[in-house]
């Protein structure tokens, strides 16, 4: 019994790292770099929903927060090279096998997120919760055949 109460707690940190993410190690780790550029989005992205859902639209914060949607959108899409889809990525193949598709997802996201930002601008709260609703459409329009779930 000791030496199995020795061999028990070195055995779980074994077990925990083998779990973990497996690491972008390619120069300049673009499929890290990208999925760090969406994350950046949705940290000003989710904010817009939460004050849309919960009724407490702030106009002054609410054209900030799609401002700065606006500035870090472009920030992902160039990290898609031809030679990025290996782990970690979440990408699926399609991204490479339909480029043209793609290319019109992320077209119809740009284009949501320029509205997104007129709405924030003229501060009306409808106009501001539809063009939020389209720029989530976007996203998830995008998901569905090009991120794995």
């Amino acid at each position: 019994m000791p030496r199995l109460a020795v061999f028990l707690p070195c055995l779980f940190p074994l077990l925990f790292a083998a779990c973990g993410e497996v690491e972008d190690t390619r120069p300049g780790q673009p499929v890290k770099t990208r999925q760090q550029a969406f994350k950046e989005m949705i940290k000003v992205f989710e904010p817009m929903g939460v004050m849309l859902r919960e009724g407490r639209y702030e106009p002054e914060k609410f054209l900030r927060l799609a401002s700065a949607l606006h500035e870090t959108r472009e920030a992902p899409w160039t990290h898609f090279a031809a030679d990025t889809n290996y782990p970690p990525t979440k990408a699926t193949a399609q991204v490479w096998e339909d480029e043209a598709g793609f290319v019109r997802e992320k077209e119809k996201f740009l284009a949501a997120t320029d509205k997104l930002l007129a709405a924030a601008k003229a501060q009306d709260e409808t106009q501001s919760k539809t063009a939020y609703e389209a720029v989530y459409a976007s996203c998830q329009d995008c998901h569905k055949p090009f991120k794995k779930r």
